[in-house]
């Protein structure tokens, strides 16, 4: 798990190169105990994103510490689900830090749904987790943040794929994909195994297109495309704005902009 390391600017979100968003939930409140750090403590709202290889919640307070959080499913322990009787149904679990991550030691956690689905988002997730397992390594890799620019991600990283191997996604619960500015990806592919071993990994912006090194122009156009082979005639165009082409700010950073 590490902090602070899946954020862009204005509420963005960063994935890995292949990683693919299952389930977007716009309105979610946690809760960590765990190291005495100021990070965790209070309530946290945001943004939570189910993907291929883990969880991420992003905050949508812009002045909290806490800006993001990742969740691979390699480091989840003893994910419950909960329906009180009085009160919003959640998922509570505990969290084992990554090396390298930005923290140590392991933290619980408390996932409260505001407008529901927390009972099929939990199902969901742990179905995930347990497609992901199969390819367990005996020891996760440590930690490695995003280097070098970052770009808005292709819409095979935010649109549900709609395949029968997908099939146990409730995508009738969770219809809502993020806004497309929200999502960005970078080079690097996922350290760490993901639901579907075989799945193929889109192709970065950057190398699309038909340039034939010649021209800038052309260079400039195939690094800012997305090709996809089953519609040829189109090409998908991401945006660069406010700074999205740098990577999210370090713990370090990020620590000093609170103080």
């Amino acid at each position: 798990m590490s902090l602070n390391t899946a954020h862009a600017q204005n509420n963005g979100v960063v994935i890995y190169a292949g990683e693919r968003i299952l389930i977007f939930y716009n309105a979610i409140e946690m809760t960590f105990e765990g190291p005495n750090i100021p990070h965790f403590k209070g309530k946290k709202k945001g943004r939570i994103y189910l993907t291929t290889h883990r969880m991420i919640f992003t905050s949508t307070e812009g002045k909290d510490a806490l800006q993001s959080f990742s969740f691979p499913f390699l480091n989840l322990r003893e994910v419950e689900l909960e329906q009180p009787i009085f009160g919003a149904n959640y998922i509570k679990g505990r969290i084992i830090a990554e090396q390298g991550g930005n923290w140590n030691g392991e933290a619980n956690f408390k996932m409260h749904f505001n407008h529901g689905g927390a009972i099929e988002f939990g199902q969901c997730m742990l179905t995930a987790a347990k497609l992901a397992s199969r390819n367990r390594p005996a020891q996760p890799p440590p930690y490695s943040p995003p280097t070098g620019p970052i770009y808005q991600a292709p819409p095979p990283a935010y649109e549900a794929p709609h395949t029968q191997y997908y099939d146990w996604v409730p995508y009738q619960t969770f219809p809502t994909a993020p806004p497309a500015e929200y999502v960005y990806t970078y080079d690097a592919p996922p350290p760490y195994p993901g639901v579907d071993p075989n799945a193929a990994v889109y192709p970065p912006p950057y190398a699309a297109g038909n340039a034939t090194g010649n021209n800038a122009k052309e260079r400039e156009a195939a690094a800012s495309a997305y090709y996809n082979p089953s519609n040829p005639h189109n090409a998908y165009l991401p945006q660069q704005q406010n700074g999205f082409s740098q990577p999210p700010p370090s713990y370090d950073d990020a620590t000093k902009k609170q103080n």
